[in-house]
């Protein structure tokens, strides 16, 4: 399985939302699955919550999948309040990332 990564900025909200949705959509197009390393992000918003779970439907539907590596704790605590972090695989480290993609 072919494996792009994509780097997240300081925040996923209503200002980048739509770029980082066709970045990542880009990635998939490409017959990618994406890890979305989430190291450098520390607020994600409701819409922004929306381009991760779409991206992934998106993926699942083209035999892809999302990995978010390096999730903040702010990060965390606003996805398991919603139930979001439930969907995703994710990972503390991109080598421990590439590492279970590989087995």
């Amino acid at each position: 399985m072919s494996v792009e990564k994509y780097q997240l900025g300081k925040e996923l909200d209503s200002f980048n939302h739509q770029q980082v949705q066709d970045d990542i959509l880009a990635i998939l197009e490409k017959g990618c699955s994406v890890v979305i390393d989430m190291t450098a992000c520390n607020y994600i918003s409701s819409i922004g919550l929306r381009v991760l779970l779409y991206s992934k439907k998106v993926a699942a539907s083209k035999g892809q999948k999302v990995y978010l590596v390096g999730i903040s704790e702010e990060v965390k605590d606003i996805m398991n309040v919603t139930g979001f972090s439930s969907f995703f695989d994710s990972f503390s480290t991109m080598e421990e990332c590439l590492r279970a993609i590989e087995n």
